[in-house]
């Protein structure tokens, strides 16, 4: 913490890097299926109050399950070198602190409802559940990373509720393709820490997959793009949509290239060039609905 800041500077400051606000890349990956949803519910022209509410969410809730998240694993954190600086792994922030934070994110977030129909309001208790429930799968599961995945996919449901007050098989193709994709990049960021998670009894996919990582992960990419490209001849998508797909397809690419060694920097950077996957489908699905 820097010696220039005033003690509420310095609270501020600590309160902000425990929402992760300095490290933006989870809102990002929880952004981009958020908005394949409302794009794909919308039929290419998603209700720009809907989209403003939805990422406003992305924003609360992204940072109120990293506040819990770090709440749940304050005895793991302070074992593992990449988070053991983390603000309550070092005693920045103490536990209840963080409670009344997430509480009070979980607050801010709430007005929000008033904008969506009930079906949708009751839809999001899911995503509250998912959140809260996420930190606890990596003690009792090897798949903690499926459950994240259906965590940060569950904006989907909610689009598509929120849009046509139904939930077509659309829906669930882009869902299972969220969950698989969580998967794909929460296993190279778990190959980052998998020497010190060993160490802290921390369960995870890239401790399952042990040598078959790579494979496992290029499996998975091959399946994601075979699920897009069907989705898009499904719903009758311009071929646009196939450039930007081999676009994200060459991103997955680039990854493997990455991870080739299984160097903890290489996988994270691998993890965070995830990103512009999302980015590519992005823009494929909403060009996909508009040219032709």
């Amino acid at each position: 913490m820097q010696a220039s800041l005033t003690p509420w500077q310095g609270r501020l400051a600590s309160y902000a890097r425990l929402m992760r606000l300095d490290k933006p890349i989870g809102i990002y990956l929880l952004l981009w299926p958020t908005v394949w949803g409302l794009v794909a519910a919308g039929v290419g022209r998603p209700d720009l109050l809907l989209t403003i509410v939805f990422v406003l969410g992305v924003f609360f809730m992204r940072s109120a399950g990293c506040v819990v998240n770090d709440l749940v694993d304050r005895d793991i954190d302070p074992q593992v070198a990449r988070t053991k600086e983390r603000p309550i792994a070092n005693a920045e922030v103490s536990p209840g602190e963080a409670l009344w934070l997430f509480l009070g994110l979980l607050a801010l977030a709430a007005p929000l409802l008033l904008f969506l129909n009930w079906p949708t309001r009751w839809l999001s208790l899911g995503a509250v559940f998912l959140a809260v429930t996420y930190p606890f799968t990596k003690r009792v599961t090897h798949l903690p990373q499926v459950y994240l995945g259906a965590a940060f996919g569950w904006a989907i449901p909610m689009a598509f509720m929120a849009h046509q007050r139904a939930l077509p098989l659309e829906t669930w193709w882009l869902y299972l393709v969220t969950i698989l994709w969580a998967v794909i990049y929460d296993t190279m960021y778990a190959m980052v820490d998998r020497e010190d998670d060993l160490q802290a009894g921390v369960k995870s996919t890239a401790i399952l997959f042990g040598a078959y990582d790579r494979l496992i992960i290029g499996v998975l990419q091959f399946t994601v793009c075979l699920l897009l490209f069907g989705l898009a001849r499904y719903l009758d998508l311009n071929p646009v949509f196939d450039l930007f797909l081999l676009i994200g397809a060459g991103n997955f690419v680039y990854q493997q290239y990455l991870i080739r060694d299984r160097q903890s920097e290489q996988c994270f950077k691998a993890f965070l060039a995830s990103h512009w996957f999302g980015v590519a489908i992005f823009f494929g699905l909403f060009l996909g609905y508009q040219v032709g």
